[in-house]
């Protein structure tokens, strides 16, 4: 699954334009390298993501297509 998406489905980041554009600016990294918007992610990968001053990092643990908010914080585990 495409980068953008994921962070969209996971609900990491509410709108995949605005994922898009994170990575656009150099402001997520998928195991320690910046990572473009069409980067494919897999169960496994460790994702940081800068927000100002604050840094989010991740794993992802499962890939799913759609799914219900209540089961989107099953998709990663924050580290």
């Amino acid at each position: 699954m495409r980068l953008d998406k994921y962070l969209k489905v996971s609900r990491i980041i509410k709108r995949r334009t605005v994922a898009n554009e994170a990575c656009d600016a150099g402001r997520i990294m998928v195991n320690g390298k910046v990572a473009k918007a069409s980067q494919g992610v897999k169960p496994g990968d460790i994702i940081e993501i800068q927000f100002g001053s604050r840094t989010f990092k991740a794993e992802v643990l499962s890939i799913q297509e759609t799914v219900k908010k209540d089961e989107a914080l099953s998709m990663y585990k924050e580290i």
